[in-house]
């Protein structure tokens, strides 16, 4: 039985799949197939956005779902190219390779194979922590840059108008007064048009395929009347059939040449998926497994650039959509999967005469909604830390890099963590009225203290990152109390680790509170703690008498019986 369990943990779909119902089949089937006919026109999409031919979009659309239908332990996530992503292969891959050249598609691919590579690493090593060093902030500023940048390089496709094909939007801004003149009349008629009919589409009723009917009509209009013989830039030729089984390009020396993207891309994709993946359990009762998750998403990323796919990854919009047409389980994926199947087979020559607008608008629309101007409005609100670290992150993003934006970003994490580490909140208390209530005097100005008694509360474990900063703000705090000072109550309730510089402090703070004729009464020290603090000689040394359950326990022993220098024995002087 316990070996079962393990397996349906290593394979989900061997889980779900033995209550597998009529009723399930039914949500996954309406659910698959609506997923499955928004995923054509968005695919194909951000494929052109990738700087890959068309096709590549709906082979990425096969094999990822089915091999996380298999693995992943979301019922919901639908997974899928993303335009995230896809800019990121764009400039990333872009350095190294002309942009739609076999070269390019072949690094492409391989950037796949290599992103579910270290994702699947990370989860066998249980490593989904590393992620929570892209702070929230860092990420909404990186992906509404990248949603800026998306939409400006989609421009010239929009309007059909000659501007540079770039990711600084500062250049394209540049370019757009002297081209704007030589805009296309139809091509730009049919992007804005197609922007149009899509918003109200989606506003009439979100499950709707709005992508297709606009990419069914632009393509009908277009081959009707033959505007690619009038301006209109097309598709043209999609290659139908299947992918094929393919390694040819796999070259581990590229690996190595891509891999500053290939951490970007696993690390963005994996921090999408599991943030939409959360959301979408915690709102229908069940358990997302991180690892798991990284395990299932590197696995359909390895599988599929087996059959020629680019890096994929769990999409909010799709995800949603899924959810709403009353997807179930890991089979609507299958549906999908089906769906896009059935298309690649027999009907991409009805999409030759496909306008690149219809395509570029719907890249717009989806993207539009990640610009988080919400995020920024409630960090100018609540914490203007948080919200310097996003503009700073979007800043940097937008005018210097993709890939550079999200380096700043985790380095500002980083030294936001290790900042708050040795810089942590700790309070003077205070009693309120005559409860056994001890507050923060800051906060409660009616909070009432004893010259004689300070009462300290560290809301940190002690250990070597926090230690100095225990000392310097004790030290403070004692030598504003004067020289009436007879007792400080250590409130150790918030220190829930020490280590061998925390052991160090506290010793050399006994020294000197002793020779300053000070006592040291500690309270709520949590069992972990006390434990360290037994067989490193600190309560030995402080007294187990000066040991107690509360500061109220503390303050009435004191009050009633005082201190005695005679209850310290010596230090031990070994840990």
């Amino acid at each position: 039985m316990k070996g079962h369990s393990k397996l349906y943990q290593l394979i989900p779909v061997l889980d779900w799949i033995r209550t597998y119902s009529p009723a399930d089949f039914k949500g996954d089937l309406n659910a698959g197939i609506t997923v499955g006919i928004m995923l054509i026109p968005q695919g194909m999409a951000y494929a052109v956005l990738a700087g890959l031919p068309p096709v590549y979009g709906l082979y990425a659309s096969i094999t990822p779902l089915i091999f996380y239908a298999v693995f992943g332990t979301s019922r919901h996530l639908a997974v899928g190219p993303a335009a995230i992503l896809s800019l990121l292969i764009l400039t990333g891959i872009g350095q190294f390779a002309d942009i739609g050249s076999s070269r390019f598609i072949q690094l492409a691919i391989l950037t796949s194979f290599g992103v579910g590579l270290f994702q699947f690493l990370m989860g066998i090593f249980r490593m989904g922590f590393i992620v929570n060093f892209l702070s929230q902030p860092v990420l909404s500023g990186f992906i509404s840059a990248a949603a800026l940048i998306i939409v400006a390089s989609q421009i010239r496709n929009l309007l059909g108008i000659d501007l540079p094909q770039t990711n600084r939007v500062l250049e394209i801004a540049a370019g757009i007064p002297g081209k704007i003149g030589g805009t296309d009349f139809f091509t730009a008629l049919i992007g804005t048009g197609s922007i149009t009919l899509i918003i109200v589409m989606q506003k009439w009723k979100r499950t709707f395929p709005a992508a297709l009917v606009v990419v069914v009509a632009g393509t009908l209009i277009t081959a009707l009347f033959r505007l690619d013989r009038h301006g209109v830039s097309i598709v043209g030729d999609i290659p139908h059939g299947l992918p094929t089984f393919d390694i040819s390009g796999f070259n581990p020396s590229d690996l190595q040449l891509i891999f500053p993207l290939i951490v970007v891309i696993a690390l963005v994709s994996y921090i999408e998926s599991i943030a939409i993946a959360k959301a979408i359990a915690k709102k229908h009762g069940y358990q997302i497994d991180s690892n798991q998750e990284l395990i299932a998403l590197g696995f359909a990323k390895i599988g599929s650039s087996l059959f020629q796919a680019f890096p994929t990854t769990g999409g909010f919009s799709r995800s949603a959509v899924n959810e709403q047409a009353g997807g179930r389980t890991g089979m609507s994926s299958v549906f999908s999967a089906l769906i896009i199947i059935l298309t690649v087979l027999f009907l991409t020559p009805l999409l030759h005469y496909l306008p690149n607008a219809v395509l570029a608008a719907i890249i717009i629309v989806a993207v539009a909604g990640l610009f988080d101007t919400g995020e920024i409005a409630n960090l100018w609100r609540t914490d203007k830390k948080d919200l310097a670290m996003l503009l700073t992150t979007f800043l940097v993003t937008l005018g210097v890099g993709i890939e550079e934006g999200i380096v700043v970003g985790v380095v500002l994490s980083l030294g936001v963590v290790i900042y708050s580490s040795t810089r942590p909140h700790s309070a003077e208390l205070g009693r309120l009225g005559n409860t056994r209530n001890f507050r923060n005097v800051k906060r409660y100005s009616e909070a009432s203290v004893d010259e004689d008694i300070l009462i300290f509360r560290f809301d940190s474990p002690l250990y070597f990152a926090s230690a100095e900063n225990f000392r310097e703000t004790l030290e403070t705090m004692i030598l504003q109390k004067g020289p009436g000072l007879k007792l400080v109550i250590l409130d150790a309730s918030s220190i829930n680790h020490i280590d061998s510089t925390g052991i160090h402090t506290m010793k050399e703070l006994i020294r000197d509170l002793r020779l300053r004729q000070i006592a040291l009464f500690i309270t709520s020290a949590i069992g972990p703690v006390r434990d360290k603090l037994k067989t490193t000689g600190i309560i030995k040394s402080v007294g187990r008498q000066n040991f107690f359950f509360d500061i109220e326990d503390a303050v009435s022993y004191y009050q009633k019986e005082g201190v005695e220098d005679s209850d310290y024995s010596p230090l031990q002087t070994n840990i």
